[in-house]
């Protein structure tokens, strides 16, 4: 056949496929794809507010790409998390029961994780109005900055996969970057169809992300993302899961916890014995960074855009969240999954101990690591 020919049966080629695409028709669908295809059309119908728009944005980042010629197993744990990551997958689509109505101003989150609760503004507060539009609020700041932190360890996890230097560590990153699709899709769901509502990321949540996607250092994302974020996280739905009583975000909280306890076992299990003989001016850079993360990841609870948003008076509510004594001990709680395993990686030094009793969250350096 001479390249005449070639080019002219490929060209024909092209146009059937491109008759195929436009034409719904041509090729009659599996069932299945058909009710997936109907979910999509029907979720896009559906007209969801945002407190504020924000345009897409592209950071410039210096990972770094490390190959591994060698694919043998080097750490055997890492390969059973990997296999187990594969065994436990679960679907957001067909493993949750979307049909489940939900009453987005009712008390989805529990009022005790709202940071006014109990306070001489809360008491004050419309039972009939005022209340059950700022639990929607709440509830949507909430999620939002879970969806937002899925979608940051989305693409950090996916740096994790080129710039690991083992075989062991990208095998369970890509599977990783999978669960983290997951949850971005269940958290985006949840907010569209049923509370109808997303905030933008807490400005703490978007620092601390961007610094974790923009370092070039890989233990720096293992650090930040694993340890930091995900402990956080873990804490926090661990204590949504146990006081929730709307059944399905009370199911998306327990499957996506089931993926977090895992990925936080993947940050020690990469990082373990890592920081042992570090440089001194090295190590430093990951203590005032355990620090300064821990801070924002604190102040990312406060809600401060939440006030102004549905009426309230912005100063008073900031200073009655941070001196509610609820809040002081949900915001502590959150660190239970943290302190122990900046211990267990050698990284609770003198410098870092002073940080973490600034922060009031030394306690929990007795307690039993998460991995």
């Amino acid at each position: 056949m001479s390249l005449r020919t070639k080019i002219q049966a490929l060209s024909r080629l092209g146009h059937s496929f491109r008759d195929a695409a436009v034409s719904p028709r041509s090729v009659p669908a599996p069932a299945e794809s058909q009710v997936v295809l109907r979910e999509v059309a029907t979720t896009k119908l559906r007209k969801v507010e945002h407190v504020a728009e924000l345009p897409s944005e592209v950071l410039t980042t210096t990972t770094e790409v490390a190959y591994d010629w060698d694919y043998s197993a080097k750490r055997a744990e890492l390969r059973t998390l990997y296999e187990k990551s594969k065994d436990l997958t679960w679907n957001a689509r067909t493993d949750l029961d979307w049909s489940t109505n939900v009453d987005p101003e009712s008390e989805i989150v529990a009022d005790s994780f709202n940071p006014l609760f109990g306070t001489d503004i809360w008491k004050k507060l419309d039972r009939k109005t005022e209340l059950p539009k700022l639990r929607r609020h709440m509830t949507s700041y909430i999620l939002s900055n879970f969806l937002h932190g899925e979608q940051g360890a989305l693409m950090a996890t996916s740096q994790i996969v080129a710039s690991s230097p083992t075989t062991d560590a990208k095998l369970y990153a890509a599977a990783q970057v999978f669960d983290e699709a997951r949850h971005v899709e269940a958290y985006d769901r949840y907010l569209s169809t049923k509370v109808e509502l997303i905030y933008p990321p807490s400005p703490h949540l978007k620092q601390l992300l961007d610094t974790v996607l923009t370092d070039s250092r890989w233990d720096f994302k293992f650090l930040g993302m694993q340890i930091l974020v995900e402990g956080v996280a873990l804490g926090a739905f661990g204590l949504i899961h146990q006081t929730a009583q709307e059944p399905l975000i009370k199911r998306i909280t327990h499957m996506i916890m089931q993926d977090e306890a895992r990925h936080v076992a993947f940050g020690v299990m990469s990082l373990r014995g890592h920081y042992d003989d570090m440089k001194a001016s090295e190590l430093r850079d990951r203590e005032e960074f355990i620090i300064e993360s821990s801070r924002l990841l604190r102040d990312r609870f406060l809600a401060q855009e939440v006030w102004a948003t549905v009426g309230l008076p912005q100063a008073e509510c900031e200073e009655a969240a941070r001196n509610s004594v609820m809040m002081q001990m949900f915001r502590k709680l959150l660190f239970s999954k943290i302190v122990p395993n900046v211990k267990r990686l050698g990284l609770l030094t003198p410098f870092v101990r002073r940080g973490f009793e600034e922060l009031d969250v030394i306690e929990y350096e007795s307690w039993e690591a998460s991995a």
